[in-house]
């Protein structure tokens, strides 16, 4: 029976927990993975590879699962929730089925209006199977349930709500990284976007697709801690206008940080304001000041391991082994 079900999920398109690993089509954009599945009549979708963004399981923008004729569905898990069924993909071209929510996926309209891809892998929807995020390689995996990490893969502990019953669930890590003289808790966050200005482009070299590439974000209050006690580490004034050319933001470049048992740098965090951070602080096991984004990871094979709360580490690119850090 496990075999007929093996072949009738690979004629639907669909990745089962049961298989091998998994590479999913995407396409790498300076920094961030943008998952390209293909639909059985061809249309290709383009949804964000997204620690950090909510959602019910991975989702679609609302306009988009409406052109493609995605029936609407109730689930009692998710009663609020506005979940359609999930596309019908080409063989081997797939996204996995959702198997929470009644195997529906998300229907959204962004609140700001643009997003720039056609929806989201958010955190509802990583924690049902193990990811591989190969930044040097620019590959996103998949992997079955026989998956082990790699013998010099480094753990990087990796701090998750509680379960609540019947309610979604947000899966937002939660990660400690060192900088010098401290340490700072920080979402692990694949999605954090840099939209740096021309200054920011001149002075921070942040690599770009249509404008867009990917940063860490700090928050004020540490900002200006770190600002205060290390003046060496240069400051842009009017980094990046993500929000809009009328509300730029600073960013601070910092010689280095720890990752669990690898030291990279130098990194810079983009400043956000403190009421961002104290609201994403609600969804998650303790309190973040910042979130540790593509430009930190960018050394790393990251395999995230949501079941046993861990990130895994292993070193590809310009990083370098350091004792484990106690936090």
């Amino acid at each position: 029976m496990l075999r007929v079900a093996l072949a009738l999920a690979a004629m639907m398109g669909v990745i089962t927990a049961a298989d091998a690993a998994t590479v999913v089509p995407t396409t790498y954009e300076a920094g961030h993975f943008v998952a390209t599945p293909t639909l059985a009549d061809g249309t290709k979708l383009r949804l964000l590879a997204d620690t950090g963004g909510g959602g019910v399981s991975y989702w679609l923008l609302k306009d988009v699962a409406t052109r493609l004729g995605l029936k609407p569905i109730s689930c009692p898990s998710a009663p609020d929730a506005a979940l359609v069924m999930p596309p019908v993909y080409a063989p081997g071209q797939g996204l996995p089925r959702p198997t929470r929510y009644c195997g529906g996926v998300g229907a959204i309209a962004p609140e700001d209006g643009r997003l720039g891809y056609d929806g989201m892998i958010g955190s509802s929807f990583f924690p049902e199977y193990v990811w591989t995020f190969d930044y040097p390689a620019e590959t996103l995996t998949i992997h079955g349930a026989d998956w082990k990490p790699a013998r010099d893969a480094h753990p990087l502990v990796m701090g998750l709500p509680a379960r609540r019953k019947g309610a979604v669930y947000q899966a937002f890590p939660r990660v400690t990284i060192g900088v010098p003289g401290e340490t700072v808790d920080l979402l692990l966050d694949t999605g954090a976007t840099a939209h740096p200005t021309k200054k920011g482009l001149a002075e921070m070299h942040t690599p770009v697709v249509n404008g867009e590439g990917v940063t860490s974000y700090v928050d004020h209050l540490v900002f200006e801690a770190w600002h205060d006690s290390h003046p060496d580490w240069p400051v842009v004034a009017g980094a990046d206008d993500l929000f809009g050319p009328k509300q730029t933001t600073r960013a601070i470049r910092v010689p280095e940080i720890t990752i669990g048992s690898f030291i990279v740098g130098p990194i810079w965090f983009t400043e956000r304001p403190d009421s961002a951070f104290t609201w994403m602080s609600d969804m998650m096991d303790g309190p973040v000041h910042g979130a540790l984004g593509g430009n930190a990871l960018s050394p790393f094979r990251m395999t995230l391991d949501y079941g046993n709360r861990t990130a895994w580490l292993e070193c590809i690119g310009r990083c370098k082994a350091s004792p484990p850090a106690v936090y």
